[in-house]
């Protein structure tokens, strides 16, 4: 598939579904403009048939087709493209059915029909309303002003202060909503820029800039967007803190919100399925099992159930929140043998998405593919989905699976007895975390126990598995050292070695221990 970045229109074909195209003839055939004479139309069917966009390609089977109307001729298609598609789709999304009506209300205005435009607007406010389209909402109730003030509409004394007081009201829920979204959006931003807080002076500078730009607000009298926005904003600031309880509180009451607004699940799948994965997480933090495979399942029944209205980008998403909570669970329980069933599925959907995956979403997978293959014991395929996201050109994306990505590396090549490479692999991995300002004193440690162990006698091996494994679970709850054992269970391993079984063993163990 091409790459959006080398042809919009070809990609954009691509994306469509057999439906889609289907219904893009339909709209061309309604429209008039079907027949050989449409040559936008066969330079639909000509990007449709080829693999990859062959620009040369396109005159040989359109001969017609002048070099200087290429470019008109494309933007054309994609508008009629686009056009056909929002016909489509009107159905399935709220904010489109809500803009044109009032597209519709604005013709009748224009046309001197006050009256009908009014109450075509009425109307409509009450979906906005329904379906918390906040925004459109106030545009409605703008535009009902407008009219009003206008012309002599209904002569209703009491009309003025009622949509007066509501433009108020939804002005400053539109203004809680911005606020409220622009502080979970930085919070995100922080995140994806620098991974969860690595000391103390990060700790005081997140936790002094949420509180500065939190707006003090009574969350029971919050509309159902500002409340989500209100719930992002303390996931995201507690997942970075790295305070996984109080993470779970606040995903739990988004999903909550689903569970009070249940037709919003339907009018907005994606913030809802954003919502179960984000619950996920805060479980799989939490070691809350039982709680885990509650949450999977309901996540899996409500895509089974409407995956047949999903768009490409829900397809993607619930295709990535899914994978994710499939593999988790065997982390969990310590079934990473088992989990390996799921990596060919996988790697099949990466490759089939990859234009719509961003590239950090790629080299997360990649690292939670490593990991099963290095749970369940195969070293090698765990250093070549590792390789993968080592030899990756990374440019301004700044991220922990970076760090954690060479640490498992390295620990992997021990694993196969690799030691003469293993000692070229330490210097280059202590460079790499001093430039990346990220070597804690876990890393230092393990780095450490590897250079200086390589030439160790086998039988004093074990002692030394023992003397760090009693260093690292003293730094366990160190505020500025959790964050490495979220990316590797250095403890499991360890003790791996020291009782002589896979670390899949140990964990498993551990899950049955708890149960």
């Amino acid at each position: 598939m091409a790459s959006t970045a080398t042809d919009h229109l070809f990609s954009l074909i691509k994306s469509m579904t057999k439906a889609e195209k289907r219904s893009f003839k339909l709209y061309v055939n309604r429209s008039g403009g079907a027949g050989d004479s449409a040559l936008f139309v066969r330079l639909f069917d000509v990007l449709d048939k080829q693999p990859e966009y062959d620009e040369e390609g396109i005159f040989q089977k359109i001969p017609e087709l002048k070099r200087s109307q290429l470019s008109n001729m494309k933007r054309h298609l994609y508008k009629q493209i686009l056009t056909s598609l929002r016909l489509l789709h009107i159905s399935k999304n709220v904010d489109i059915e809500v803009r044109e009506e009032i597209d519709f209300a604005r013709v009748l205005y224009n046309k001197g029909h006050y009256q009908q435009s009014l109450k075509l607007l009425d109307r409509i406010k009450g979906i906005a309303r329904e379906t918390h389209q906040d925004i459109l909402h106030l545009e409605i109730v703008e535009f009902e002003k407008m009219i009003e003030s206008r012309h002599i509409t209904r002569a209703i004394e009491s009309r003025a202060d009622e949509l007066t007081l509501e433009s108020e009201k939804r002005h400053n829920v539109v203004s809680n909503v911005t606020r409220l979204s622009n502080l979970a959006l930085k919070m995100f931003s922080f995140y994806v820029k620098t991974g969860h807080i690595k000391n103390e002076n990060e700790g005081l500078f997140v936790t002094e800039f949420f509180k500065s730009n939190l707006p003090e607000l009574n969350y029971d009298q919050l509309t159902f967007f500002e409340k989500i926005y209100y719930c992002q904003s303390f996931v995201w600031y507690y997942y970075i803190l790295q305070n996984f309880p109080m993470h779970f509180r606040y995903t739990q009451r988004w999903v909550n919100l689903f569970d009070e607004y249940p037709d919003m699940k339907f009018k907005d799948p994606e913030l809802y399925l954003r919502g179960l994965q984000n619950l996920l997480m805060a479980l799989f933090y939490t070691a809350k099992h039982d709680r885990f495979c509650e949450v999977l399942k309901q996540m899996e029944v409500f895509i089974a159930r409407t995956a047949d209205d999903f768009d490409t980008n829900l397809e993607v998403q619930a295709f990535t929140f899914l994978y994710t909570a499939r593999i988790n669970k065997h982390y969990l329980e310590g079934t990473f043998s088992e989990g390996l069933f799921l990596v060919p599925e996988l790697v099949k959907k990466l490759d089939y998405y990859e234009d719509f995956l961003d590239p950090h979403r790629i080299l997360v997978f990649y690292y939670k593919i490593a990991c099963l293959y290095f749970g369940s014991g195969d070293n090698g395929k765990a250093i070549d989905y590792l390789n993968e996201i080592i030899n990756y050109r990374a440019g301004a994306l700044v991220s922990d699976i970076q760090c954690y990505a060479r640490i498992l590396h390295l620990i992997a090549h021990f694993e196969l007895g690799n030691y003469s490479l293993l000692e070229y692999l330490v210097k280059s991995v202590y460079r790499f975390l001093a430039k990346m300002e990220d070597l804690n004193v876990v890393q230092r440690e393990i780095l450490t126990f590897l250079r200086k162990e390589i030439r160790t006698d086998p039988k004093d091996m074990r002692r030394a598995f023992i003397q760090l494994k009693a260093k690292l679970e003293k730094l366990q709850d160190h505020p500025n050292e959790r964050r490495s054992f979220l990316y590797l269970d250095i403890i499991s391993w360890l003790e791996s070695k020291i009782e002589a079984k896979t670390v899949g063993e140990i964990i498993r163990e551990k899950f049955e221990g708890k149960r």
